[in-house]
């Protein structure tokens, strides 16, 4: 349905939805191989930090007020960058500025290793913007080099090497402190192994790539008048905001109830394990089927019902962690994959992700924040768990928005 009035941004549907798209290329290995090293290091500089946490404090003499906001400054610089990428992608061009990205990512590693406080939280601004780009390109890249009919299956399989990496950085952060020399500030820069191989592999792919190519034949505004846009961008925020919430409170949440500390790090173990099934398994589930309103409810009241199960009956504690993993894992790739699917050109899916990716992790950022602060102030678990259930709820809704087999129209310019 459109507008008589071209100043306002409609959705119409997606054209030839059912059927592969031929216009473009079947994917490449090499591709798949440089998109998997770019996931690699959209999560490994940030989900150590936890693990090292209180050997920063400790050693640096920071407080927890300032540890909270080491954690929570990565998602707002990913809030304010990632609205920059689209411009910048059109004028530079996509690979170009992956590649500049993954250099500054480099140098923001190291400058975060160095042994000074304000290099450790400049060093964390530096490496969560070049994160930020890399967030945003991803999609861009895919909607303009894989067929439609792939989309998904490329996402998911980008969210599950960005899981095992993220899993593999919270595990061994720790132990590399204790057996390297330069101790946690060694341990932050582990990482950049993975930065150097997606640079390298990314760097031929410059001679391909020109300004104005790497989004499209023009620069797509966002597309902020569209009532898909705004559910996408919701249903990335809310999912967000469960997944960085529950990674950063679960551990409290469990030692408050009555669990010793192996079993807390078995069962964040085990949650990050079932949201990698999940996440790898929808592909296969889904396939052929465009429209994911039903999918996107579902998982969302999965994730309500393992915030419910948390609260209600703190002895069925696996089975919380299971109904967790497999709603956050369903979620994340449907968050990643609407950015690409609900846009009709690579232009048009910078700007969706861009203005996705602002608003998704403005929302995710306020999550732990707030979850602290309503546990201090009421000296219980179970108010902060009700919130969560609620917003899970009403991610369903918006992901039954969003799931639909639409496009986003631009924004008339």
């Amino acid at each position: 349905m459109s507008s008589p009035s071209p100043s306002v941004s409609t959705e119409r549907p997606t054209a030839g939805a059912s059927t592969p798209d031929r216009t473009r290329p079947a994917v490449s290995v090499g591709l798949v191989i440089g998109i998997c090293l770019v996931a690699a290091n959209l999560r490994t500089g940030l989900t150590g930090v936890g693990t090292l946490l209180p050997a920063i404090e400790q050693d640096s003499g920071l407080t927890s007020s300032w540890g909270g906001l080491l954690s929570t400054l990565p998602l707002l610089t990913f809030a304010a960058t990632s609205p920059l990428v689209a411009r910048a992608s059109h004028r530079f061009g996509s690979a170009r500025l992956l590649v500049a990205a993954l250099g500054t990512l480099a140098v923001g590693t190291v400058i975060r290793s160095l042994p000074s406080v304000a290099c450790l939280f400049a060093g964390t601004v530096v490496l969560s913007a070049a994160i930020a780009f890399g967030n945003v390109l991803l999609p861009a890249l895919i909607r303009r080099n894989v067929p439609a009919h792939r989309i998904q299956g490329v996402s998911a399989l980008y969210v599950t090497v960005m899981g095992l990496t993220a899993a593999l950085s919270s595990g061994i952060s720790a132990p590399l402190a204790h057996s390297l020399p330069g101790s946690w500030h060694t341990a932050l820069a582990w990482g950049t192994a993975f930065t150097v191989a997606a640079f390298i592999v990314w760097l031929p792919r410059l001679r391909h790539d020109r300004p104005g190519a790497g989004t499209g034949a023009t620069h797509s505004p966002a597309p902020w008048r569209s009532p898909l846009a705004w559910q996408v961008s919701l249903f990335m925020g809310l999912q967000s905001l469960g997944f960085y919430t529950a990674v950063a409170w679960l551990p409290s949440i469990l030692l408050h109830q009555g669990a010793d500390s192996t079993t807390v790090g078995w069962m964040l173990f085990y949650y990050q394990v079932i949201a990698l099934a999940a996440s790898s398994a929808l592909p296969l589930l889904t396939r052929g089927h465009h429209d994911q309103r039903w999918t996107a409810a579902g998982a969302s009241v999965v994730v309500a019902a393992g915030f419910a199960v948390l609260l209600s009956a703190p002895g069925l504690t696996v089975v919380a962690c299971t109904l967790l993993g497999l709603g956050t894992g369903v979620c994340l790739v449907l968050a990643l994959s609407f950015q690409s699917e609900r846009v009709g050109s690579a232009g048009e899916a910078a700007a969706l992700a861009g203005m996705a990716q602002s608003v998704g992790y403005l929302v995710a950022a306020a999550g732990p924040l707030l979850l602290g602060i309503l546990h201090d102030a009421t000296g219980s678990w179970t108010l902060p768990l009700g919130l969560l259930a609620v917003l899970s709820t009403a991610m369903a809704a918006v992901g039954y928005g969003a799931g639909q087999d639409r496009h986003v129209r631009p924004p008339a310019r």
